[in-house]
């Protein structure tokens, strides 16, 4: 079989890349003979924040000034909502409603939703993860704004 840039044939990289699915792996990289080839699986890595701004920068590799430890913020406190299910972000990203500006949200408050319905998508590492619906009921309350940063496990809205 022929192989790819000297490194390994196409059927060597797709068992890569079904042992990357299969481990929910994000990435594995494989160097030869000074190629490199790298295999990116779905699993999101956390997204470092930008950089804020007038925040001093430091080279890389150079040790930054240690900084007090602050206390960390509390999560916003979510009830159940009286008995509803809570829909939490299954990665790291960006919570949009819709599947583009111009376009209506996947469900509003009031929606009637079924388990499976795509309810929102989760922007991580410039991939677009459509998100279903794990409960049959009614969209109760959306916790998050279009377009704002989410947390792994964050609660984003609240089915009933």
């Amino acid at each position: 079989m022929k192989q790819i840039l000297g490194i390994a044939d196409l059927e060597t990289i797709s068992k890569l890349a079904d042992i990357v699915n299969e481990k929910e792996l994000s990435e594995i990289t494989i160097t030869a003979n000074e190629q490199t080839i790298t295999i990116k699986g779905k699993k999101a890595m956390p997204v470092p924040p930008p950089p804020i701004m007038g925040a001093p920068v430091f080279p890389a590799g150079a040790p930054a000034p240690a900084a007090p430890a602050a206390p960390e913020a509390p999560a916003p406190a979510v009830d159940d909502a009286n008995g509803g299910n809570i829909v939490k972000s299954p990665i790291v990203g960006t919570y949009y409603r819709s599947p583009s500006p111009d376009k209506p949200p996947f469900v509003k408050v009031g929606d009637k939703v079924k388990k499976g319905d795509v309810i929102m998508i989760i922007e991580s590492m410039k991939l677009m993860n459509e998100v279903q619906s794990e409960f049959d009921g009614v969209v109760e309350r959306i916790l998050v704004s279009d377009g704002q940063a989410v947390e792994f496990d964050q609660p984003i809205m609240i089915i009933k």
